[in-house]
């Protein structure tokens, strides 16, 4: 059996250069930081920028690839403009 081919829909520049990038879209504030402690499920992470420690828990495909994160890791974080204490690990950096 051959498998048929799809055609791939093009996607115009127009549309491309009009969208707004993710982060502005859900309202979510992109920081770096280093874990400092673990606790029960979720991380303290201290915010390099503005030296902040907030309370964040894994993102769903950290969680989902089993992703370890211990103190002392870099990590990318997405805050939430409502209570800047909480917030989301979204990738370690090796």
């Amino acid at each position: 059996m051959k498998k048929k081919n799809k055609k791939k829909s093009k996607i115009e520049p127009e549309a491309v250069e009009n969208e707004e990038p993710k982060e502005k879209k859900n309202g979510l504030l992109p920081m770096e930081g280093t874990v400092v402690e673990a606790v029960r499920g979720a991380f303290r992470v201290k915010i390099d920028d503005i030296e902040h420690i907030a309370l964040c828990h894994l993102g769903g495909k950290l969680r989902k690839h089993y992703i370890k994160v211990v103190p002392g890791d870099k990590v990318s974080v997405e805050l939430t403009p409502y209570d800047l204490t909480k917030g989301r690990i979204t990738y370690r950096h090796r």
